[in-house]
């Protein structure tokens, strides 16, 4: 939320503490040196502990879309197909009675595939990491599609109506996870602990 709108957030820093949930990118971008810091003060195998966390990741995600549904934050936008649904709880964060698409569905749905992915890709790892980067990348381009069905323009948007900032925020994960990706493929031994 903070990097969605910074300078109201910095004047009104309890705004963030209302309870209504979190951004899932700010959450994994603070996890990720997080987790580096915490894997390498206790010592441990820094690259396959975070393979470890891609698919642990993946589990955790999709239950907290499910979540995301059942609370009617993450709402798509107006849609009457045969997969609309329409919130009527006047607790839930979605436009009440309006068909909308289920991004939280779609997007926990996707989540699944992604950790399918990993567990196949698992059998055939060639390199301690390669499940992470492939977990950031796979997830990112899936959610720059996505954000083309969101409806809580809340989030914001770098180029208004057509560039998200979830859409830019994974276009450098896309682009930073690649390199990464790429280095840790031409040399298997390399290690974040060297």
């Amino acid at each position: 939320m903070f990097f969605e709108r910074p300078g109201y957030f910095s004047e009104n820093f309890t705004a963030l503490l209302t309870g209504r949930g979190f951004v899932f990118y700010g959450s994994l971008l603070f996890c990720i040196p997080a987790m580096l810091y915490f894997f390498k003060k206790q010592r441990l195998p820094v690259l396959p502990m975070l393979d470890i966390m891609a698919v642990t990741t993946c589990i955790v995600h999709f239950f907290g879309r499910i979540g995301c549904f059942m609370a009617g934050c993450c709402h798509g936008i107006e849609w009457h197909g045969p997969l609309a649904v329409t919130f009527t709880d006047e607790a839930c964060l979605a436009p009440l009675n309006v068909s909308l698409h289920p991004t939280q569905l779609y997007s926990s749905g996707m989540i699944l595939i992604i950790l399918l992915i990993l567990l196949l890709v698992k059998r055939i790892q060639k390199f301690d990491g390669q499940l992470f980067m492939l977990y950031l990348m796979l997830y990112a381009l899936g959610r720059s599609v996505l954000d083309i069905f969101r409806g809580d323009l809340s989030r914001g948007f770098i180029v208004e109506n057509y560039i998200s900032n979830s859409q830019f925020i994974s276009f450098i994960v896309i682009s930073i996870s690649g390199y990464i990706y790429y280095r840790l493929s031409k040399q298997p031994s390399m290690s974040i602990n060297d």
